[in-house]
């Protein structure tokens, strides 16, 4: 039982001490069986050799994740300001308000990066109002947004200002709330109008 024991250790450790990168199923002799091999005696099919695996950093995240494919459209990016696309009013104004400004400098700078970029500015307002106003003070609030676009660097050509009055509320509550949801700018990029 001992020998056979000895035997089996030194078997192991003379099968690890073989030259890296030789073919250890080609000195083992594996004998082809398939049908067909033919009665000339067992042929040697060597394995291909082993190719080490390279190591995947550990991100945290699972497997197909967006961030594996391919990297996240700034504009699509929640993180991003660009992902922000709306700009809200108050009642019966075309003003953008300060707080609106820096998303307006960074779709700006975007457009005047990217020279095939398109953007469409859909003027919105609450229910207030006849038809008729409500068309032209949209008009007049896509425009603002336009017109502070171009003077930061986005060419003219790349957006379309247009109004949608009343016609496309977010909310349909009648409070102040749900109202001041409605006046609004909208931005959207080519491919989302």
């Amino acid at each position: 039982m001992r020998r056979i024991f000895v035997l089996l250790i030194a078997s192991m450790v003379w099968g690890c001490a073989s030259a890296p990168g030789t073919d250890d199923a080609a000195q083992a002799g594996v004998e082809d069986r398939t049908p067909g091999a033919g009665a000339s005696g067992p042929l040697v099919t060597p394995l291909p050799p082993s190719k080490p695996q390279a190591q995947k950093p550990i991100t945290g995240q699972a497997p197909g994740a967006a961030t594996a494919t391919a990297p996240l459209s700034p504009l699509k990016d929640p993180g991003n300001i660009l992902s922000k696309r709306s700009i809200f009013y108050d009642y019966d104004s075309d003003a953008i308000k300060e707080e609106f400004r820096p998303l307006i400098q960074a779709h700006a700078k975007y457009l005047a990066s990217n020279a095939g970029a398109k953007m469409l500015i859909q003027g919105n307002c609450d229910e207030r109002g006849s038809r008729e106003y409500n068309i032209a003070l949209g008009q007049r609030r896509a425009e603002a947004v336009k017109r502070m676009l171009v003077l930061l660097g986005a060419r003219e050509a790349q957006i379309e200002a247009v109004s949608l009055g009343e016609e496309k509320p977010r909310c349909t509550d009648q409070t102040e709330q749900c109202m001041a949801q409605n006046r609004r700018s909208d931005l959207l990029y080519g491919g989302e109008f």
